[in-house]
């Protein structure tokens, strides 16, 4: 009789079409995990305070990184709990990180699922953006979906630009677009909470989302709009990571983490 619960919740989570609106849920019993750690707490330079919706509650964490992340000992990573990261490629029509092709290969090799960012740059047309992105970064099937960044630079030398919130999302969905008909997969936008309100974003609907807010659980900041992933740190401390690293979450169970991998990563 206590099976049927657990098969219950596995029923209603195979009908859903998306894993956005899912809290955090006890670990799945499946022989074969996919996730590293369940439910890792890692250390914290810069702790801050959970009222309510601590993301060690969630089963799922991972790391997002660039050229300031040089070397990551990748092995050691995933021993503590990372069970996938976001890996910086491009930037603008004309930046590649030069770190790239080395996470790329190696969070392959070690068995952590990966996707490919691009840092947007409101000075070139999106267009020249997102065939930028796709000289750079190789059509892998088992790849997680690519993933536009999207936030404001005010300390950019060579970009302040602000266009208007109209502008914003044309350019977003001109360079959406072009990526989902190349990679064959629908793109994952990032951004931040004040991106996010000075953009209308919450009307732009249709894409999964993943979304920072380090002083707070994305409810309390983003209100009821849905989300894939959470960046809830830029300071946490990860074995085989020097320095402050960004830590995320799956909005969902390990289950439905098994059943987004499926979907995604083929």
């Amino acid at each position: 009789m206590r099976r049927l619960p657990a098969l219950i919740m596995l029923t209603l989570l195979g009908a859903c079409s998306t894993v956005d609106d899912l809290s955090p849920l006890s670990p799945s019993s499946s022989n074969n995990p996919t996730i590293a750690v369940r439910a890792p707490r890692f250390e914290d330079s810069k702790p801050h305070e959970w009222d309510s919706g601590a993301p060690w509650n969630y089963a799922v964490h991972g790391t997002d990184v660039s050229k300031y992340q040089t070397s990551v000992d990748w092995p050691a990573a995933k021993a503590s709990g990372i069970s996938f990261a976001f890996i910086k490629a491009t930037e603008g029509g004309d930046r590649f990180d030069e770190y790239f092709n080395e996470h790329w290969a190696r969070t392959r090799a070690v068995g952590i699922p990966r996707a490919a960012y691009h840092f947007f740059y409101f000075c070139t047309p999106a267009a020249t953006q997102a065939r930028w992105f796709i000289a750079n970064v190789p059509v892998d099937r088992s790849a997680m979906p690519p993933v536009l960044d999207m936030e404001w630079n005010p300390k950019s030398p060579t970009c302040r630009l602000r266009p208007n919130a109209a502008t914003v999302r044309s350019e977003m969905s001109t360079f959406l677009e072009i990526v989902e008909r190349h990679y064959g997969k629908k793109p994952i936008i990032y951004t931040s909470v004040d991106f996010f309100d000075d953009n209308g974003l919450s009307t732009f609907r249709g894409y999964p989302y993943w979304l920072r807010s380090v002083a707070g659980h994305p409810r309390q900041k983003y209100g009821s709009h849905p989300f894939t992933f959470w960046q809830y740190t830029g300071t946490g401390i990860v074995p085989g990571m020097t320095g402050k690293s960004d830590i995320n979450v799956f909005n969902g169970s390990e289950a439905a983490w098994n059943k987004w991998l499926r979907q995604n990563t083929r």
